[in-house]
This record gives C-alpha cells, sequence and structure tokens, in this order.
C-alpha cells in the first residue's frame, strides 16, 4: 500500500490559470504520496468554479478512489483536464473530498504567497 498523509498546508496558497487568480485560500490541504511530489488541495469553495468546466475524463487511484477532472477556462485558452478531484475519496483520504487539486503547466500556477 502507498503510504499517504494529509496534512494542513502552511500559509496561503493561490492558484492562477492565463494570468487570472481561479482561487486563494488560507485552508489548503498538502498530500504526500510515496514516489509523488506532494499536491496542493483547494477547497472547493474556495476557487471560482465558473472557470472550471467538468470533463468525461476520470482516472482511478487504488488508494484515492476515482478522480474527476475539470478543464480550465480563461480568456485566451483552455487548459484541458487541468484540475481533478474526488468527489467520494476512500475512507483514509476522506479530507480531500471537496478539494481540487492542479496541474501545474504552461500558464497554470500553484503559489505559496
Amino acid at each position: 500500500m502507498s503510504n499517504i498523509t494529509i496534512t494542513p498546508a502552511t500559509g496561503t496558497w493561490v492558484v492562477r490559470a492565463g494570468g487570472a487568480v481561479l482561487g486563494e485560500t488560507g485552508n489548503a490541504l498538502e498530500l504526500h504520496e510515496d514516489g509523488h511530489a506532494p499536491v496542493i488541495y483547494f477547497p472547493r469553495a474556495d476557487i471560482a468554479m465558473a472557470f472550471l468546466d467538468r470533463t468525461d475524463h476520470s482516472t482511478h487511484c487504488p488508494h484515492k478512489g476515482d478522480a474527476s477532472y475539470f478543464s480550465i477556462v480563461s480568456k485566451s485558452k483552455t487548459y484541458e483536464n487541468a484540475a481533478w478531484s474526488y468527489e467520494e475519496p476512500k475512507g483514509d483520504v476522506a479530507q480531500i473530498k471537496d478539494h481540487l487539486a492542479f496541474y501545474g503547466q504552461d500558464g497554470v500556477t500553484v503559489e505559496h504567497v
């Protein structure tokens, strides 16, 4: 089994897409999973969901469950499947429910401010 720990992320975190701030929170969670870089999960309530479109893409993690994906629609471009969420996460990672994580890429950044 993969070792997963989830802790409150210290400080304030911001996610930007196409130069616009999609969300800012002091309530982010930091998920550490063996063999992977830490991932910051933003509370859905702190994200401008109007800029996210759910896609048909999904993935399955044996430790976390099924992930749903969202594209970010900015003025200049659409970032396909750039965010994901575990709608019904498994019990060990239940606290990431109602949170979103983002793929850092050209135009999409997750920053500790």
